[in-house]
């Protein structure tokens, strides 16, 4: 029985990796100049891909205040991240290196 809803996209798409490959790389927002590493990234409901950018620490060597920022904002300053990340289309534990399969089923 059919609800007239569309059935979601399978995940990853080409727009999805595109947002990951921001995963750990420093990076400068354009609008605020803020400069950080990107440490995570969301996708909405609504389409919007947003990075949440950690600027390091203050002068006193705390934390300072991380941020979201649509990814199209952000521009790559690194070549490199600043350290490995992981490889989210596999399984962890055992299986690490098996891809999940397009259905979702493991």
């Amino acid at each position: 029985m059919s609800t007239g809803r569309k059935q979601p996209t399978p995940c990853p798409t080409a727009s999805h990796l595109k947002g990951l490959e921001l995963l750990g790389m420093k990076v400068k927002e354009v609008i605020t100049g803020m400069v950080g590493v990107v440490t995570s990234i969301s996708f909405d409901l609504y389409g919007c891909v947003q990075a949440l950018l950690n600027p390091g620490l203050d002068k006193d060597g705390k934390p300072r205040e991380l941020h979201w920022y649509d990814v199209n904002r952000l521009v790559v300053i690194s070549k490199e991240p600043v350290m490995e990340v992981p490889k989210f289309l596999s399984v962890p534990g055992p299986e690490r290196d098996k891809p999940i399969p397009r259905d979702g089923a493991r």
